[in-house]
């Protein structure tokens, strides 16, 4: 009976810290799209790895949070880092090798046979990696930044509220018509 209790409370702070992180995220996310900033959490900012280049540690579709480069960081052999690419494209892989005294870095991704092709220049450095990734989390972050996706994160909060509502009510309802079944079997006296 104790473990039965244990166990439902266990579940119940689970389910309330998963929603919490999940509601702040969302937060992030939303605030992020309506400012035209990249979402960030106490100065740490959120990225989606949809690449398996740095697996096993960080796995394709994790949100990995940086520290945003400042003028004055420096960065050594080992460090990951987030950059832009001549293309555009942001990529985050290890720094390989420190090449013109700290202003030019040769990077590799961890799963890759071979080091990135162009170096990188530290004025592309967007942040470092802190250690922190969420996993499977990027998947849903990186649909928030289509149209759909931005829609979708608008309406579905509203749509899950009134769902747990709905379920709610149903489960309140139930509980009374069994009270209501135990009152008339219950003989009177």
């Amino acid at each position: 009976m104790k473990w039965q209790k244990m166990k439902k409370a266990i579940g119940n702070i689970g389910s309330t810290l998963s929603m919490i992180i999940l509601a702040v995220i969302l937060f992030n996310v939303v605030t992020a799209k309506m400012t035209g900033e990249n979402p960030s959490i106490f100065g740490y900012q959120m990225k989606a790895v949809l690449s398996g280049s740095m697996e096993p540690d960080i796995k394709t579709g994790s949100i990995i949070f940086i520290k945003v480069a400042s003028e004055g960081d420096q960065f050594e052999k080992g460090d990951v880092i987030t950059f832009i690419t001549k293309e555009n494209f942001l990529v985050t892989h290890r720094i390989a090798e420190v090449k013109d005294r700290g202003s030019h870095f040769i990077t590799k991704g961890d799963n890759n046979n071979g080091p990135d092709l162009e170096p990188v220049h530290i004025k592309n450095i967007v942040g470092r990696y802190t250690g922190l990734t969420i996993p499977y989390v990027g998947y849903a972050f990186k649909i928030t930044e289509t149209r759909l996706g931005a829609a979708l994160i608008l309406l579905l909060p509203g749509i899950l509220l009134i769902g747990y509502g709905l379920i709610t009510l149903w489960r309140t309802m139930r509980i009374r018509e069994n009270y209501r079944e135990s009152e008339a079997q219950t003989p009177h006296e």
